[in-house]
């Protein structure tokens, strides 16, 4: 089945202008007809699905764009990559929870009179 750029962003819920974009920096290759205008079948849907899922996780186009390279050992790398900095990520939010329920916890008025806050302020 072949769509229009209006009918697949509509789909995936974005604006035309976004799969536009995508194309622009290689993240999409929609084919093109006789006339120019873009035509995505079924393939082309699908890597625009795909475009919208790794953006959704947090890749950026970039990042997107490497990914979906066919050579695999680069996408790999990439994702290798993204799953690291969001591990750390994950790390350094738990870290601020921690924190931040001590904080809200804690029986001193004031947090610099807290050894435990002061631990605290000393982490990386």
């Amino acid at each position: 089945m072949v769509r229009t750029i209006g009918e697949v962003a509509a789909e995936l819920g974005i604006e035309a202008h976004v799969l536009r974009h995508w194309e622009d920096v290689g993240a999409l290759t929609p084919r093109r007809d006789g006339n120019g205008y873009r035509i995505y079948d079924d393939k082309a849907l699908e890597q625009a699905r795909t475009v919208l899922k790794l953006r959704r996780v947090g890749l950026s186009l970039p990042e997107v764009t490497a990914a979906m390279s066919p050579k695999k050992s680069a996408a790999q790398a990439v994702v290798r990559a993204k799953i690291a900095a969001l591990e750390s990520e994950v790390v350094q939010r738990q870290r601020a929870i921690t924190f931040l329920q001590h904080t809200v916890e804690c029986r001193h008025r004031y947090l610099d009179d807290c050894p435990d806050c002061a631990t605290f302020v000393r982490e990386t």
